[in-house]
């Protein structure tokens, strides 16, 4: 089962520490894939530029930029990972070459992304996390990878091995987190 590290501006504040994060991230838990997320950045393509250079450095499978389709383009990354509000942007995505996830938190928004040529999903929340809604839980996750053939990584509430194993039972083809990296 693939992993999937997000990173959050929550545990650096500046570019030496941010390089300290992933490094860390990179060399302890070993991400398949791994995305730069900063919605607050005044120093988006800086930090994007770096999160880049060292994942390639680490040879993460996958390298992708949060929501910035031109960003992730002209740095090389290998993807982008779209907003539920980005449905619009997967074919521009896809025909710039990029590799493509979008953030699904229904089985509508799901089948949505499958028609519209989205190459995987997150799904989510799928377990209780802050501020993030009523979790939809691992019978609903079944129930979606049964109806839906595309890969699907399991995003929301995954801290820990646990989760991360009720994953892995649904049949996932990975999972996603934040926390689960930095602990």
């Amino acid at each position: 089962m693939k992993s999937y590290f997000i990173t959050d501006p929550k545990y650096y504040q500046d570019t030496d520490s941010f390089e300290r994060y992933l490094r860390q991230v990179y060399t302890y838990k070993k991400p398949s894939f791994a995305a730069f997320r900063d919605k607050k950045n005044k120093n988006f393509e800086l930090f994007a530029e770096k999160f880049v250079k060292i994942s390639k450095y680490f040879q993460i499978e996958k390298v992708l930029i949060n929501k910035e389709i031109e960003i992730a383009k002209n740095l090389k990354a290998d993807g982008v990972h779209l907003t539920s509000l980005q449905f619009d942007k997967i074919k521009y995505a896809k025909d710039l070459g990029l590799f493509v996830i979008i953030s699904t938190h229904s089985k509508e928004e799901a089948k949505r992304a499958k028609e519209l040529g989205a190459d995987a999903i997150t799904y989510s929340p799928i377990f209780p996390t802050p501020g993030k809604g009523t979790p939809k839980g691992t019978e609903d996750l079944k129930a979606l990878l049964k109806t839906i053939k595309i890969k699907c990584f399991a995003l929301g509430g995954i801290v820990s091995d646990k989760e991360v194993e009720l994953c892995k039972e649904c049949g996932c083809y990975g999972f996603a987190s934040i926390r689960y990296f930095v602990k």
